[in-house]
């Protein structure tokens, strides 16, 4: 029997003796339980421990942009139907699981690290270009038993680390300045769409995080948990979207998220991207928020600078650990 077989008999061992059930991703609903599960973790931990439920619809997005959910995220339940697990496969190909603090490393990790495996092995039969790199997951540095984890199964770092950084709302919120004509605002209900989509691709390309249709981004708007009044943008006189951020919230635990964020190159140091950052900060304090958080790598200096000098420490890192093909 070979190691996805083995793997995979396991897996189903496993969910007898823990008494859980795993099936996939079907609707919306399960997203939106997704989302729960992440708050109710959080308030059991701390702000780090699991993911913000911004990057939760974020990498959904990216998800939904160029794949079927329903066959790259996996789900694990309860007897009582509760969600207590998910995996998810991505593009690159990327891939995470998180389970709920009571059920943490008792053979959910195990079952969706041999799914990713499985899935990604057949994956690489079809299309061995697309699903033959590396497979890349991450590990916030506090997190001592994820990254024994992941060593035992063969991932090892790969030298990219994000800083983790905070603000707290309580701390005044510095006014800012805008080149003439320019405005900043929420996002257009209306009429918008396209030039929004158009700014995430001229900033990102060509990154996956770039690879986003018009028609991407309005499915995104719709999606649970995003909120037209915290997807901020800078529009210069010509009526170009020309700096934006997506503000997320967890109402459970009061902390917003910042990403991504981006500016036009032709935009760049006019003051465009601070003063939507500020903008958005303004907007989560009115939500009730307490604190936010942002992230970007250990060595993008004009971020790091841009972040600190509205207010953001660093708090944390995240390590990125990959496991050859």
């Amino acid at each position: 029997m070979d190691k996805i077989h083995k793997m995979t008999s396991l897996l189903s061992e496993s969910s007898t003796v823990n008494a859980w059930s795993s099936r996939y991703y079907e609707s919306e609903s399960d997203l939106k339980q997704m989302l729960d599960l992440l708050m109710e973790a959080r308030t059991q931990t701390d702000d780090w421990r699991y993911w913000h439920v911004g990057d939760l619809i974020w990498w959904f997005f990216m998800v939904t942009c160029h794949l079927d959910a329903r066959e790259h995220i996996r789900l694990w339940h309860n007897r009582a139907g509760k969600l207590i697990g998910y995996a998810i496969l991505g593009e690159d190909p990327s891939c995470d699981c998180q389970a709920l603090p009571q059920y943490a490393w008792v053979g959910i990790e195990f079952e969706a690290l041999a799914w990713t495996e499985s899935r990604l092995s057949a994956l690489c039969k079809h299309d061995a270009q697309a699903w033959g790199g590396d497979l890349v997951t991450g590990v916030r540095r506090d997190d001592a038993e994820r990254m024994a984890f992941l060593e035992r199964n063969g991932f090892r770092r790969s030298g990219y680390v994000e800083v983790n950084m905070l603000r707290s709302l309580a701390e005044p919120i510095p006014d800012y300045s805008l080149p003439p004509g320019c405005q900043v605002r929420a996002i257009a209900e209306t009429g918008e769409i396209s030039k929004r989509a158009e700014a995430q691709r001229e900033v990102w390309h060509p990154w996956t995080v770039g690879n986003v249709s018009d028609d991407d981004y309005g499915r995104f708007m719709r999606l649970p948990g995003y909120h037209r009044d915290l997807d901020v943008v800078a529009v210069a006189p010509d009526e170009v979207i020309a700096a934006y951020v997506n503000g997320w919230i967890d109402p459970v635990n009061r902390i917003g998220d910042f990403g991504p964020v981006g500016a036009l190159p032709a935009y760049r140091r006019q003051g465009l991207t601070r003063a939507v950052l500020l903008e958005c900060l303004r907007r989560m304090q009115a939500r009730g928020m307490e604190r936010v958080s942002v992230s970007t790598g250990e060595t993008n200096t004009p971020a790091l600078g841009l972040y600190q000098s509205i207010g953001f420490r660093i708090v944390n890192r995240y390590i990125e650990y990959v496991k050859p093909a």
